[in-house]
């Protein structure tokens, strides 16, 4: 079996190159070389078998060409054309691998096909690259049909010219052009696209049976006159002005029937332009013959006759008679218009018909008479297309005031709903800022939590908190005794006679002016008279004798002064506070302590001071 892939030289090289030239693309001329060596190899190399079946497939990165006759394996072989027998199949091979139904491909030498078979190649590639452009065509042009495009002539014969769109060539026939207009090489000249076909489907081994898809361009149809009406009247572009409908011979005669939506605006005036330059334009451009193209401008009229009477022109009428079930009229025209007018303008009747939609002929007035035949007059088709069209003027000035009515009652009715929302949207906000204003009244007059006077603590205080003076007032008094004896006794001559100690002045906390808060602490006035008294007789010396036991001298009172028992200070940061009545109580009980002890200085056994007075001492 011959290899299955080939390469051939410069493939992909060559297929980008005419990518390129013909404006393609790579997928579409490798889609091109596929068919054409597949048609190249039916017809050159297995000499035209129709129902040959042959695949061929083009590695797009390498170039890889892979060219096989397909044939089906089969048991008994009935065409060998399209057929093999199995064991043919795997001859060669250790393990069988096809059986019947199998496809069995038989790779083709591309080295040594003949040149016959590459010039066939060859030819069917061109025609594989032209259908290619065609398709490319169609897609760019589908959408483009009943426009105008500029091309390029490339090409003139004796029944057709080839003009380039683009990048793809299209031809025109004698029947496409206008006429005896004539062209050379690289004019360029506008065409109409009146129609674009895909390709059909046919036989791929046979050319003549394949059509690829056409694009049908000419220069003859009324769509070409239209496109040029609208190219240079702008009333046409923007709609003032519109084509009723068209009727042309090309070369020859064209009738445009024209309609304008403003009733202040002349329709043919329009399009014939000041001193007719507009249509002066626009026969420029069909053809460049001999016998230019005659243009007819003619009003549409919704009334039946005047509309007739126009499209007649320029025969002038004098009257038509309208049958509406046959569809067709006869113009009435006065003699020397029957004698010379008709055979001078010979096509003018048809193109009405065409123009009109009914079938036309002429009749003299004489005759018409003669026959008694009933029509319309110029005059009273005037008359009746004027009133007609003031109708409808009526008519669209109604229609339009209604709408703008309703279109201001809408804008009313939308002004109105956007306000009542405004104003249900205002109200909203104002109750909410009011209920926010009288909320924030009332939190403004609501009375602000008294304070709470800071809870004095229960007095908790030790002993050792408390001055000397305080906590044992008799205790003090004895010490300061003491000292102010052993000052003495240390010099006897100069006595010093020492100032009773004061207590030290306990700053008064003062209550607050406000109110008066009495806080009872846990020690009672009477358990403070009895410690005092308990103290002062634990605090008094017992009477001691010394060895001589001698009458110690008595002790002037100037000498040893007694001190008044210090007052009891207020308990500063404790919370104790005694009321006026209190501390005259117990001011009082202190002088009665103290005329007690003055009193009792008898009872005392002077001996137990010896040791302090002894004169040997």
């Amino acid at each position: 079996m011959k290899k299955e892939v080939e390469q051939i030289p410069h493939l992909l090289d060559s297929a980008k190159e005419i990518a390129q030239m013909h404006g393609l693309s790579l997928e579409s001329v490798l889609h091109a070389v596929e068919n054409a060596l597949k048609r190249g190899f039916v017809t050159k190399v297995l000499c035209g078998g129709d129902d040959a079946v042959v695949e061929c497939s083009i590695d797009p990165e390498t170039g890889a060409v892979c060219l096989a006759q397909i044939k089906e394996v089969v048991d008994e072989v009935e065409d060998d054309y399209l057929q093999i027998e199995t064991e043919e199949a795997n001859e060669g091979l250790e393990t069988p691998k096809y059986k019947q139904g199998d496809r069995y491909a038989i790779p083709a030498d591309l080295t040594d096909l003949t040149s016959a078979a590459q010039k066939g190649f060859a030819n069917y590639l061109r025609q594989e690259i032209a259908d290619a452009e065609r398709a490319e065509l169609y897609k760019v042009y589908k959408d483009h049909i009943g426009e105008l495009v500029t091309g390029e002539v490339l090409a003139v014969s004796d029944r057709a010219i080839t003009v380039m769109i683009g990048r793809t060539k299209v031809e025109m026939g004698k029947r496409d052009l206008i006429r005896d207009e004539f062209f050379k090489p690289g004019d360029m000249i506008k065409v109409y696209i009146e129609e674009v076909r895909p390709a059909e489907e046919g036989d791929p081994a046979d050319p003549k049976k394949r059509r690829g898809p056409q694009i049908e361009v000419t220069r003859a149809s009324k769509g070409f006159l239209k496109r040029l009406f609208e190219e240079e009247i702008h009333e046409l572009y923007d709609g003032t002005v519109v084509i009723k409908n068209i009727a042309r011979q090309a070369g020859v005669r064209s009738k445009i029937a024209v309609y304008s939506n403003d009733p202040n605006l002349d329709p043919t005036g329009a399009c014939i332009g000041q001193g007719g330059s507009r249509i002066q334009k626009i026969v420029e451009q069909l053809g460049n013959g001999h016998a230019k193209e005659k243009l007819d401008i003619v009003e549409y009229s919704d009334y039946t006759p005047k509309y007739i009477l126009e499209a007649v022109h320029p025969i002038l009428a004098m009257g038509v008679a309208i049958d509406e079930e046959t569809k067709t009229a006869k113009v009435i025209v006065s003699a020397e218009t029957m004698r010379n007018g008709v055979s001078r303008f010979r096509n003018n009747l048809p193109l009405a018909s065409q123009l009109t939609g009914y079938r036309l002929d002429y009749l003299s007035l004489d005759d018409a008479l003669d026959q008694g035949i009933a029509y319309v007059s110029m005059e009273e088709a005037e008359r009746e297309a004027k009133r007609l069209t003031e109708e409808r003027a009526k008519e669209e000035y109604r229609r339009r005031t209604l709408e703008e009515i309703h279109r201001r009652e809408e804008e009313a009715r939308a002004k109105a709903a956007a306000e009542e929302a405004a104003r249900l949207k205002a109200l909203e906000e104002a109750r909410r800022a009011e209920e926010e204003a009288k909320k924030a009244e009332r939190l403004a007059h609501v009375d602000p939590l008294p304070e709470m006077p800071a809870v004095t603590p229960k007095a908790q205080a030790t002993e050792a908190d408390f001055p000397a003076e305080a906590v044992n007032p008799a205790a003090a008094a004895l010490a300061a005794m003491n000292a102010a004896k052993a000052a003495e006794a240390a010099h006897p001559e100069e006595p010093v006679e020492e100032e009773s100690p004061v207590a030290p002045e306990t700053p008064v906390v003062e209550a607050p002016k406000e109110e008066m808060r009495e806080v009872k602490t846990t020690t009672t006035l009477s358990d403070l008279e009895a410690e005092l008294e308990s103290s002062m007789k634990a605090a008094a010396p017992k009477p001691t004798y010394n060895k001589s036991s001698k009458r110690p001298r008595k002790i002037s009172e100037e000498e040893v002064k007694r001190e008044a028992a210090p007052r009891i200070p207020e308990t500063q940061g404790l919370g104790v506070t005694y009321t006026e009545q209190e501390l005259a109580q117990i001011e009082e009980e202190e002088r009665n302590a103290s005329l007690d002890a003055d009193l009792g200085d008898d009872d005392i056994d002077y001996d137990d001071y010896d040791e302090y007075y002894d004169d040997e001492k």
